[in-house]
């Protein structure tokens, strides 16, 4: 059996209780040596078998994931923050497929989210937006041309933008080619959570010198949108007194 677990943003502590249990049953851990804190192994059983596989290929880690079921060995693939965002998972996934290989996944959370916590924030304020967009500069990995940035921050909505840290000039001019203004919000996280996080306050037209001046250049989360400062937000129906919900009657007398 082949465990895909979330190891969340980086804290040992934000792991979710089902993979930190998951991590104590493991025969073999295949853990992502770039990005997850390796205080995170601690949790597996002394004398389990250990693989980093920022030194692997796709096929060497699936080799030791079949090796590993078919000897009855249970596996942790570790993966950083939830392994549904820019985890390569479907292709590992689909190799076991192929192998009659089981599997499951256990979410974990994402760096997104470290981030907003470490700032106190939240991304869909009312009157301000109800849209998170998650997404990525194009590097050596292409991404589809309905997905560039210009497009996707003609929205105006709150974006987190990962893997794009040592592009923070060429983001900051296409966010505003793309209908950001230069003194729009924005934040630059470095390593979420983590004891050596960072969190620079910015905006769009100051990310690259932020990100020069501060020295990231990798493992950082980029927040970009109104929401960052929660400086003008309109009060949540959900808790006024005049809206009335499927559990409390407002004056406004009207079902919510």
């Amino acid at each position: 059996m082949i465990d895909f677990v979330g190891a969340g943003p980086g804290a040992e502590d934000l792991i979710t209780l089902r993979g930190m249990r998951l991590l104590e049953k493991a025969d073999v851990v295949i853990y992502a040596g770039s990005l997850v804190n390796p205080g995170l192994l601690s949790y597996a059983p002394e004398g389990a078998e250990i693989h980093n596989s920022a030194e692997l290929t796709l096929e060497e880690v699936t080799e030791i994931m079949t090796e590993a079921d078919r000897k009855g060995l249970r596996v942790v693939r570790l993966h950083t923050g939830d392994q549904s965002l820019y985890g390569a998972v479907r292709e590992q996934m689909d190799i076991l497929d192929e192998r009659g290989i089981a599997y499951s996944s256990c979410p974990g959370v994402s760096a997104a989210f470290g981030a907003a916590a470490a700032l106190d924030m939240e991304y869909t304020l009312p009157g301000v937006s109800q849209t998170l967009i998650i997404t990525r500069m194009e590097g050596r990995t292409a991404v589809p041309e309905k997905e560039s940035i210009e497009l996707l921050a003609a929205h105006g909505s709150s974006m987190a933008v990962y893997l794009s840290a040592g592009m923070l000039k060429g983001l900051s001019e296409r966010l505003m080619e793309g209908g950001y203004s230069a003194d729009t919000p924005a934040a630059i996280v470095y390593k979420a959570t983590w004891p050596e996080e960072k969190k620079l306050l910015c905006t769009v037209g100051t990310l690259y010198e932020t990100g020069e001046e501060h020295g990231i250049s990798r493992t950082a989360v980029v927040l970009i949108g109104e929401a960052v400062t929660h400086s003008s937000y309109e009060r949540s129906k959900l808790y006024d007194p005049g809206f009335t919900t499927g559990y409390r009657k407002g004056k406004d007398g009207i079902k919510g």
